[in-house]
């Protein structure tokens, strides 16, 4: 599908789920198969995409499935219906969004993230509508605009006080805070909301749905690692980051980590810490053409300069150069 035709579907569902609900005709066929399949097809789509390396292997149907639920919330007569179809809407624009983020196209996926938080709303779903608002702040985060991704995370707070208080919605917005206060240098900020995520461990096995919502407080050591280390403060940094290289990571996740403790190695003037990591982060960038980690190799690549005079170093800015920055 090409890029103007999803544009299309964009305005088409944006104008559909801000319509009311009518009792006046049966729903059409579309609406009853989504009504009774979507939300199942939705989680499956959403595992396939966490467990692949190459994030777009999904892409081609959540395409066809975004031309579905068009034509289904056309369809849709009552409120009822009407409000499940915009909830199954805002969970497929959010995976739409991360497809687009994971590749670099931070004005499509931002255009997805505003559907889908205008649909989540549509839909009645606090928690939903919250992550959406959160995703937005982290197109603002990676394009280095932390101002700009604030007003959105304190939005999305808001919201997520409104929504399920056994899910962790409220604790993933604050590790995302955290980024942002790290971005602009404020380290007490930052720290509290680290220890607010941090709660999230407190939650049982069920606050998240590994879809939409998949924080669990997991991730908080390499988050948390590199908040300190975008602060200027290695000595915090290394340990965070190196316990969560000892834990499960997904190829994006690991790849991440490891940009991280190169741009450590660059800090300590370790030119070997610097090629070991950042070699194996090259490898994960290769397997899952994933510009994510392109970007997080190029902010280990602007720090390369005071070490530019090693052979080896000169090789790697070479290679991060050259790695493709789309899918």
């Amino acid at each position: 599908m090409k890029r103007r035709d999803v544009l299309g579907l964009l305005a088409v569902t944006g104008a559909l789920v801000t319509l009311p609900g009518s009792d006046e005709a049966p729903r059409g066929h579309t609406a009853a198969t989504l009504l009774e399949t979507g939300e199942e097809l939705h989680r499956s789509l959403w595992q396939v995409f966490t467990l692949s390396d190459s994030k777009q292997t999904v892409f081609p149907a959540v395409c066809k499935q975004l031309d579905v639920l068009t034509k289904g919330l056309a369809e849709a007569r009552t409120a009822a219906d009407r409000a499940r179809l915009c909830t199954m809407t805002a969970d497929l624009y959010q995976l739409a969004g991360e497809l687009f983020f994971d590749v670099n196209r931070y004005i499509d996926a931002a255009q997805y993230y505003t559907l889908a938080a205008n649909a989540a709303h549509a839909g009645g779903d606090y928690d939903l509508w919250a992550c959406a608002m959160t995703r937005h702040a982290y197109v603002e985060l990676y394009a280095c605009r932390a101002p700009a991704a604030q007003p959105l995370l304190a939005a999305a707070s808001q919201i997520a006080r409104w929504g399920d208080s056994t899910l962790s919605t409220r604790h993933w917005v604050a590790a995302v805070q955290a980024q942002a206060y790290a971005a602009i240098g404020d380290i007490d900020a930052c720290t509290r909301a680290l220890d607010e995520a941090e709660k999230a461990s407190s939650l049982d096995g069920h606050s998240n749905n590994g879809g939409w919502l998949r924080f669990d407080g997991s991730r908080l050591p390499e988050e948390r690692g590199a908040c300190y280390l975008q602060l200027g403060r290695p000595d915090l940094a290394e340990d965070a980051l190196t316990t969560a290289l000892a834990q499960p990571l997904s190829l994006r996740r690991r790849a991440a980590v490891l940009s991280d403790l190169a741009i450590l190695g660059v800090h300590r003037r370790d030119v070997d810490q610097v090629v070991h990591y950042a070699e194996i982060a090259i490898s994960l960038a290769g397997r899952s053409n994933s510009g994510f980690i392109g970007k997080k190799l190029d902010g280990l690549r602007g720090r390369l300069a005071p070490l530019m005079s090693d052979g080896r170093v000169s090789d790697l800015d070479h290679r991060i150069a050259a790695l493709s920055r789309t899918a």
